[in-house]
């Protein structure tokens, strides 16, 4: 059967489930589908750099989308929200989508950007995943949410912390029947020149699903990494050589270009060096970066106030390549970032042959990618077009990723304190490397991780999570403060997977629900005597009531049933519920036999019982009423000691036979009891005769 199919709520109970459906033991098409209590949620739907057409797409076709209550996705990169235009339009998925406000304006601008320069493998392997027109289709089926923003969606409560990674990018913790889980996707702890800091959540997860991109490395520091970056770019410039740095349209580049900028505002020398930001989606990129400013940290957010950081004194924009005049030294940055197509993979070629030239690449590169392939430095590469192309211009790994390292994301894990942890979106050997280490980091805290998995894509992670249900008592209800013992008695609500327990009266003030009563009336033809009816009444309930009502004889039985006198006719009234209803089909026999046989029972009610003088006999009705309604098996009679003993469950009555008195701890068995003995005795003793006292 397909993963995400439904099973019984048995054997889903108490078993969460998580399952990379991507990023499992590698970067890209990062895509979490976590399964719990019926409910399930998509983390990410993004698609692998370096693969083309349906084999980019996470492993989706295993599961039935239709089931899904909730996609989440973390930020706008490629690698997490690239299959999003697929799954929306292309299956039948039907749950909701959501993502950060900055994230949405900037997923639609990077998609579009996608569709337009998708390689040339993509077209051979059967054309691209989707159109213009499905990404416009989607946008209208994405939701946005504000930071710290608490929803619930089918009983799945979810809020988003600021991640750090790039604008927008969010950490989610979801919530579902109690048990909480926090997904970081791509995170950051490092404050940047414009991006701050992922925040640490205040509350503690259950269950981490973390990043494990560069496992047990550590970044070296800002300012080293800073220093080494410039000092490249003015020694390639300084030989006559051209620097190119690949980058993806929005993220790193915001933050290379604000280094450059400063660089060469303090270095005249290079003023009249040209630095190009090549990408069609230059100016749209910065609007939203300018429009967004709040989200960024508080440096930014100071400067803006005075001049904007984004308006660059030193950098230009370059659409396409046939407005570069490429005729001395220049720096270009250029997307995409992993060289697989574009603009930066056309420089690439053109530059590489040159030894004065340089590559600088200042991101993570995934497997399978050219910038991942240039990084050993081969002799010679292989063009888009398939012919092979000397390399001899240098090659430099400077990385300004904005991805967590061992300190950060051992700190983060420290100060979180999960009792489990997911390893994603990281190579099989980081991934494992980074595994070991946290184990023996937090082996002597066997208390507070219980578990570190770190799964291939399609390997189902099941954890059991078996809580205690909960219900508040609410309204007034709770207006007065139970004791031991005491008996709480109302309407049990659930919504989601929280329980609330509401009197019956308040239930319209507490859901949108209300209270109903149903009156059911019954009408039977009745010929004999009224009188004969009141006294039958009499010997069945013990007590009748006499009222009137609209000029009308009536008789109250059993404080709920009323019958009322017509012509030729009685008829039944009362209010639904199981034990009136169990009154009034009493009262309705007991009308039908009188009108069969008047006579008879006229004649019945005023002989002598002989048997209701007789005690022994009567202790003998008593027991065989008993055991006829409560079973032999739970009926146990000592005439010696002069007593029947009824067990029901962990319930029991005991009958004293010289009194009659009924003694149980259970109130509805003692009624039951009760009421059936005194009937019993009113039936067997004529109307004259003094009745037994029944307590």
């Amino acid at each position: 059967e397909a993963m995400g199919e439904k099973r019984p709520i048995e054997e889903l109970s108490d078993e969460l489930t998580i399952t990379p459906l991507g990023a499992g033991q590698e970067v890209g098409r990062s895509c979490i589908l976590l399964q719990f209590k019926g409910k399930r949620v998509l983390l990410d739907i993004g698609i692998h750099p370096g693969l083309s057409g349906l084999e980019a797409l996470p492993f989706i076709d295993v599961i039935d989308t239709s089931q899904i209550d909730l996609l989440l996705v973390s930020h706008f990169h490629l690698d997490h929200c690239g299959a999003l235009p697929y799954l929306l339009e292309k299956t039948n998925f039907k749950g909701r989508t959501f993502m950060t406000h900055a994230t949405k304006a900037i997923y639609k601008w990077l998609l579009a950007d996608y569709i337009k320069v998708s390689n040339i493998s993509t077209e051979e392997r059967g054309g691209v995943l989707y159109n213009e027109k499905d990404l416009d289709n989607s946008l209208d089926k994405i939701e946005t949410m504000n930071f710290h923003e608490e929803i619930e969606v089918n009983g799945i409560r979810f809020w988003s912390y600021n991640a750090g990674h790039v604008l927008g990018a969010a950490m989610f913790m979801i919530e579902i029947a109690g048990v909480k889980l926090l997904y970081t996707g791509d995170f950051s702890r490092q404050e940047d020149r414009h991006l701050m800091a992922a925040e640490v959540p205040n509350v503690r997860p259950d269950i981490l699903i973390i990043e494990s991109t560069y496992g047990t490395h550590v970044h070296e520091k800002r300012e080293v990494r800073e220093a080494r970056f410039t000092q490249t770019v003015h020694d390639t410039i300084s030989r006559g050589g051209r620097c190119l740095i690949p980058v993806f349209a929005l993220g790193r580049a915001q933050e290379l270009m604000l280094i450059l900028d400063e660089y060469w505002e303090a270095h005249p020398e290079l003023h009249d060096v040209p630095i190009y930001y090549a990408s069609s989606l230059a100016k749209k990129c910065m609007a939203v970066f300018q429009t967004y400013v709040n989200a960024m940290n508080d440096k930014i957010r100071r400067q803006i106030s005075i001049s904007n950081p984004f308006v660059f004194k030193h950098i230009s924009n370059l659409k396409n390549i046939d407005q570069f005049q490429d005729i001395g030294p220049s720096v270009v940055m250029a997307s995409p970032g992993m060289l697989q197509s574009g603009l930066s993979r056309e420089l690439f070629e053109t530059w590489c042959p040159d030894h004065r030239n340089s590559v600088i690449i200042a991101g993570y590169c995934v497997e399978g990618t050219l910038a991942k392939m240039i990084m050993s430095e081969p002799e010679e590469i292989t063009s888009i077009t398939g012919t092979r192309l000397p390399l001899k211009c240098s090659v430099n790994y400077i990385s300004f990723s904005a991805h967590t390292d061992y300190d950060q994301t051992s700190e983060f894990i420290r100060l979180l304190r999960p009792s489990h942890i997911v390893l994603v979106h990281g190579e099989q050997s980081e991934m494992n490397r980074l595994k070991t280490a946290l184990k023996r980091e937090y082996e002597d805290q066997p208390d507070s991780i219980q578990d570190i998995f770190a799964p291939a894509n399609n390997e189902e992670i099941v954890l059991n999570f078996r809580g205690e249900k909960m219900a508040k008592v609410v309204g007034r209800l709770a207006a007065k403060k139970p004791k031991p013992g005491d008996v709480v008695s109302g309407v049990l609500v659930k919504r989601g997977f929280n329980y609330h327990i509401v009197s019956p009266e308040e239930l319209k003030h507490y859901t949108e629900l209300s209270q109903g009563v149903v009156m059911q009336k019954q009408t039977v033809p009745f010929t004999a005597p009224f009188s004969l009816l009141h006294h039958c009444l009499l010997q069945l309930a013990g007590v009748v009531e006499q009222v009137e009502q609209s000029g009308k004889n009536c008789l109250k039985v059993f404080d709920s049933v009323l019958v009322v006198q017509e012509k030729n006719k009685v008829v039944i009234q009362w209010e639904g519920s199981t034990m009136n209803d169990m009154y009034a089909d009493a009262v309705l026999t007991l009308c039908l036999q009188i009108e069969a046989n008047p006579q008879a029972i006229k004649q019945s009610s005023l002989r002598s019982i002989t048997q209701g003088k007789d005690k022994s006999s009567f202790e003998d009705r008593v027991q065989k009423l008993l055991v006829e309604m409560f079973g032999e098996e739970n009926v146990s009679y000592q005439p010696k000691l002069k007593y029947i003993t009824v067990t029901i469950d962990s319930d029991k009555a005991v009958i004293n036979l010289k009194s009659y008195e009924v003694q149980c701890k259970c109130e509805t068995l003692h009624q039951m009891i009760t009421s059936a003995i005194r009937r019993l005795h009113i039936a067997l003793t004529p109307v004259n005769v003094p009745t037994i006292a029944v307590t």
